[in-house]
């Protein structure tokens, strides 16, 4: 028949003692018992990629939409933070709602020459691409 022994015998005959916590096995670790997910670092915001010529489109888009038309300002070669704040003074100057997602300024209005001027007088070259 086996012998009992306390835990404390046991560990002492495998050469640890729960006293010492130097020699504890906790960076021997296999396996984990914690819940969760690993959380991916998120990517750096990018802001703007500028077309060869220099120039900014406008381009009215209303396709995946819902049929409400939407004004994109894609080109301006500029951080997310500076986009955030060109769309800022565009959505007060429309008087209307607006994005930046993945450099593209969205504008939720057919404004078109208005915002060609505003854009024109902070010294962007715009063209009007699409319909």
């Amino acid at each position: 028949m086996a012998q009992k022994i306390s835990l404390a015998d046991w560990q002492q005959q495998l050469g640890r003692s729960a006293s010492n916590p130097e020699n504890d096995s906790s960076d021997n670790l296999v396996y984990s018992t914690d819940q969760g997910k690993v959380v991916k670092p998120k990517p750096a915001e990018t802001g703007g990629i500028a077309y060869p010529d220099g120039a900014i489109r406008l381009r009215r888009e209303k396709k995946g939409r819902g049929g409400k038309t939407v004004l994109t300002i894609s080109g301006i070669a500029k951080p997310v933070t500076e986009l955030t704040e060109i769309c800022a003074a565009l959505k007060k100057k429309c008087a209307c709602g607006g994005a930046v997602k993945d450099g593209i300024i969205e504008i939720q209005a057919d404004k078109r020459q208005l915002i060609e001027q505003h854009l024109s007088q902070l010294g962007f070259n715009v063209k009007w691409s699409g319909g």
